[in-house]
């Protein structure tokens, strides 16, 4: 596992690249994989949460109040998603997404969102994605600041496309840039 220097007192993020399956705590009852198949460093705590059939960029921290920062909604820190989706989303599909859409009885935030080709370098899942003959998919790249479960995949939904794979690609500043699943780097916050 990649790492870096550290110092023991700094306050340190570990940028994380979540495999597909994997769940977003270092404990399971049920013997599922988790954080801890990964990241061994005590102390450590994520701050947000990726569903365990997404995949991407998770944040943990070992200092309380930046993972409070980061995690809290009222901070509207950017959360890049690399969406791809059953069908092709038409222009006006996309227009209702940057507007907001109506997720659980209540309106999203205006999202960025622009259509995309397929990412470069990009891993292949296990298991991988259903495909279906007579139906198209495409890739979206959508970005939001709020962190409503399963919000994404719902706003989506909402427009009439199911996701299919889902990739946060970015949070804030921090991106998965070469993390390949399961790889991880640990830095401190103070020199971001």
């Amino acid at each position: 596992m990649p790492n870096s220097a550290e110092k023991t007192d700094a306050r340190q993020i570990i940028l994380f690249n979540k495999p597909y399956d994997v769940l977003c705590q270092f404990t399971d009852n049920e013997g599922r994989p988790t954080l801890a198949d990964y990241i061994s460093e005590p102390g450590y705590y994520a701050a947000g949460r990726l569903d365990r059939d997404s995949e991407g960029l998770l944040v943990l921290t070992n200092d309380g109040a930046l993972q409070h920062q980061l995690s809290d909604p009222r901070y509207k820190l950017e959360k890049t998603y690399w969406v791809q989706i059953e069908g092709i989303a038409t222009e006006r599909e996309l227009k209702q997404l940057r507007e907001g859409v109506m997720i659980q009885g209540k309106m999203t935030l205006p999202a960025k969102v622009r259509v995309i080709d397929p990412p470069e370098g990009l891993w292949p899942r296990n298991p991988p994605i259903r495909f279906r003959k007579n139906v198209a998919d495409s890739w979206l790249e959508l970005i939001i600041t709020e962190g409503r479960n399963r919000q994404v995949r719902r706003m989506t939904a909402a427009v009439g496309h199911p996701t299919l794979r889902l990739i946060r690609y970015a949070i804030g500043k921090w991106a998965l840039n070469t993390l390949k699943p399961g790889d991880w780097i640990k830095i401190n916050a103070d020199d971001e």
